[in-house]
């Protein structure tokens, strides 16, 4: 049987985003009301019951009775707007439904028994391809939840619809094909590769490493040459120039003798 979660709610009678933040400024979330070849109207509920249900797993497939004052009205939450700073409920819509109407709700997926997986137990990854699947069916019969039993798969293996035991006058709203729910894959393998540019960067620099140590005995300077001095001068004079003179300037004046 189907669990049924009684939630406050007012009417209130103005429509539109000016009354929608006078709702808010109140202190309460503004909500609407449709389905049922029924005309909508909207409603105002406390944002503490509203932030409770949000809470609790199966949101969108749980039947709510909104109650009106000696009204009650079965619905379904179909959609909920959240502030984007706060994440808190700024507006929530509710479809109701006859008794033996079929609707197609979303009900979540479980899984049990991981510890008595082999694939899990080897390394597996368990993939989850589907966390929500689509059924259809009347309110009175909406599962909670659908729960897949792990026990006995190996890797490779997979979760398909028909593994799930479904109500009777329960039916996916994917017909025709046995889809996959979740498989059992293998571990994966992570493994560094050197991009293309990082790996001519690094043989450039061991070349650029090589030729700077060919070149060093080359440019080192002359035995008994004054610290930091250049090969040339080390060397000895360079052209035009004549012995104990310094590069660019005029060579040292000869004494001249007696005459």
């Amino acid at each position: 049987m189907v669990q049924v979660v009684q939630l406050p709610a007012e009417r209130r009678e103005r429509a539109g985003k000016g009354a929608a933040r006078a709702v808010r400024r109140a202190g309460r979330v503004p909500g609407v009301v449709y389905g049922d070849k029924n005309a909508p109207f909207n409603i105002s509920l406390d944002p503490r019951d509203v932030i409770r249900e949000m809470g609790r797993p199966g949101f969108r497939s749980r039947v709510f009775e909104l109650k009106l004052g000696a009204e009650s009205i079965r619905s379904l939450a179909r959609d909920v707007q959240v502030d984007p700073v706060s994440d808190r409920p700024i507006h929530v819509d509710f479809m109701r439904f006859s008794p033996d109407a079929p609707i197609r709700v979303s009900v979540r997926v479980e899984f049990k028994n991981e510890g008595k997986c082999p694939g899990l137990k080897l390394g597996g990854v368990l993939n989850v391809v589907r966390h929500e699947v689509e059924l259809i069916c009347t309110a009175d019969k909406i599962p909670e939840t659908l729960t897949a039993d792990l026990e006995g798969l190996a890797i490779g293996d997979s979760v398909h619809i028909s593994h799930f035991k479904l109500p009777e006058g329960v039916r996916p709203a994917i017909r025709g094909r046995d889809f996959t729910v979740a498989t059992v894959a293998a571990p994966t393998r992570y493994e560094e590769e050197v991009k293309p540019a990082e790996a001519a960067a690094v043989e450039g620099a061991a070349v650029a490493g090589a030729e700077g140590a060919a070149l060093a005995p080359a440019l080192a300077p002359a035995p008994g040459a004054a610290p930091g001095a250049t090969p040339a001068t080390a060397a000895g004079p360079g052209p035009g120039q004549t012995p104990g003179s310094q590069p660019g300037g005029k060579g040292k004046p000869e004494a001249k003798g007696k005459k």
